[in-house]
């Protein structure tokens, strides 16, 4: 081969830059949790969440959508789309509208200075401050906080969170060692399970009338 040495060097650097990129935009591929939802056994839905990673940034959008029948007949719909943007695990925006048996619902939650203000139909804005997380069952670091917003409703909700031990549970067909928690605070209690390397697993709560929602990750 032939020709100038500093061309072939310019052809090395700039061969070096593309792995770099290509090697950049491998470790910034989209995080996807995709759930199944179960009513007991019965499944009446999905819930999916994405999180898109850029150094200490992260925007998380999800989307849920339920629909249970009773002989063959819907008798309930739910939607849920939301967007989340975080610097680190503080959330810095949320913008949410959800569907609840026909009623809508809209949260609309901004950082403002050292405090989060947030819109939520039906209540008066609110201030909140500090670092503010929301439900982010995705991000393990919910599990050591005593408040949480709910994007939902809008409401900033006391909780406790307790760790119940390790248990096996079932993923994609195999068991999977993983360690249990649950929140109290809300409505309905909330069993999360994460893996040793505190990825998220599951999701289950009780409902009404002893039913039970289950989120199975497909």
């Amino acid at each position: 081969m032939s020709g100038h040495p500093a061309i072939f060097l310019r052809l090395a650097v700039a061969l070096l830059a593309g792995c770099t990129l290509l090697a950049g935009a491998a470790e910034t591929q989209p995080r996807v949790w995709n759930f199944s939802v179960y009513l007991d056994d019965k499944p009446i839905g999905y819930h999916r969440f994405t999180v898109e990673d850029r150094g200490p940034e992260h925007t998380m959008t999800t989307t849920a959508r339920f629909n249970v029948k009773l002989l063959f007949v819907t008798v309930y719909r739910y939607a849920h789309d939301a967007t989340e943007h975080w610097h680190g695990n503080c959330l810095i925006s949320l913008k949410a509208g959800t569907t609840d048996g026909g009623a809508l619902a809209e949260v609309d939650a901004r950082a403002e200075g050292d405090a989060m203000g947030v819109s939520a139909t039906g209540h008066a804005r609110t201030r909140y401050p500090g670092c503010v997380m929301s439900f982010a069952y995705w991000n393990p670091e919910i599990l050591r906080q005593s408040r949480l917003l709910n994007s939902q409703t809008g409401e900033y909700e006391a909780i406790k969170v307790t760790e119940l031990g390790a248990q096996d549970i079932q993923v994609h067909g195999s068991a999977v060692a993983a360690v249990h928690y649950r929140i109290d605070g809300p409505k309905h209690p909330i069993d999360l399970w994460y893996s040793a390397n505190q990825e998220w697993l599951a999701l289950e709560s009780p409902l009404d009338g002893g039913r039970r929602l289950r989120y199975q990750l497909e």
